[in-house]
């Protein structure tokens, strides 16, 4: 059997591979890598960066987030926000952003994967998972960024924190916000 068909054995459709993955397999990852891009077995999505397209009936699947962001970044400890999200918090944002940001512990910077560019902003906390507090505290983080009324927004933020943990919204404040967010939240009644 050759080299290459022990590589491509062990390419699985949907995945994201970085070219240091495929070394255990190849004895010249990067002829291989070149020979699996140019018959379309791989997608390069940036330097060094590898996606095995999976198919649908519509044609080939893009990567997934997760998957993408988890691969570049070697780490897992990453939260994906996009200013959209905000929109589910029900205090007033209507907008829609073409912004996806990744909060983590080493990338900063926006960077194109694939077909799409993600804005990497590394902090000294990252949260584990998503939750309404989060998103209302990035809110506050980002809001002179948005094209909202912000003194609309704030009211609405203000009124919406009663209905949340004051000590999670707290928290999260100084652990993630900026100082303005956490003044905003350490001036709230607990």
């Amino acid at each position: 059997m050759r080299r290459l068909d022990i590589v491509k054995e062990h390419l699985k459709p949907g995945e994201v591979y970085h070219r240091r993955d495929l070394m255990e397999w190849s004895t010249s990852v990067d002829r291989h890598l070149q020979e699996l891009v140019k018959e379309g077995t791989l997608e390069k999505l940036s330097g060094g960066l590898y996606y095995v397209p999976s198919q649908s009936v519509f044609g080939k699947v893009p990567a997934e987030e997760q998957k993408l962001v988890k691969a570049f970044l070697k780490d897992h400890r990453f939260v994906i926000l996009s200013p959209n999200d905000y929109n589910a918090l029900g205090v007033g944002t209507t907008q829609l952003y073409n912004e996806r940001r990744v909060y983590n512990y080493r990338r900063h910077g926006d960077f194109k994967l694939g077909n799409r560019t993600f804005r990497f902003i590394r902090k000294p906390y990252v949260p584990s998972k998503v939750t309404k507090e989060l998103l209302l505290v990035d809110l506050v983080n980002n809001i002179k960024s948005l094209a909202e009324d912000q003194p609309m927004l704030l009211e609405n933020i203000i009124k919406r924190t009663g209905e949340m943990s004051p000590h999670r919204l707290k928290q999260l404040a100084r652990d993630f916000g900026n100082v303005s967010t956490r003044k905003l939240f350490d001036s709230l009644k607990s």
